[in-house]
């Protein structure tokens, strides 16, 4: 008589939003610059910028206390309840290109964007 073991459920849940790879590898590039390497990244929404909403980003320590906490090859992603909201379906590239690099958010909930492409309306 054989005996079966289950292992244990996980719980993590699916992140509402996508970082490529080459944003995981930038941002991680990034961090172990900092001193001391910061425990995750923020992605947020703040209000402001020509179309009235702009992304955040910014390293942090720990999470807060409404924060929903994100995997991405153990990259913790800290993301605040109401930017969850206008985050979701959202991808988050790094791209390079001969005139500018950055980090570009591909938006499926957005409306219209400002000319200068920092900000935008839902």
């Amino acid at each position: 008589m054989s005996t079966v073991t289950a292992a244990p459920l996980e719980t993590e849940k699916k992140a509402p939003l996508i970082l490529t790879p080459s944003a995981i590898a930038k941002v991680r590039e990034i961090m172990a610059t900092q001193d001391p390497i910061p425990a995750g990244l923020r992605i947020g929404v703040v209000g402001g910028g020509c179309s009235g909403f702009q992304y955040s980003m910014a390293f942090e320590n720990q999470s807060g206390m409404m924060d929903k906490v994100f995997s991405f090859d153990d990259l913790k992603v800290f993301v605040d309840a109401t930017s969850l909201m206008y985050l979701n379906g959202c991808t988050v590239d790094y791209v390079e290109t001969l005139e500018a690099a950055g980090f570009k958010f591909e938006n499926p909930q957005v409306k219209s964007t400002c000319g200068c492409g920092s900000s935008f309306s839902v």
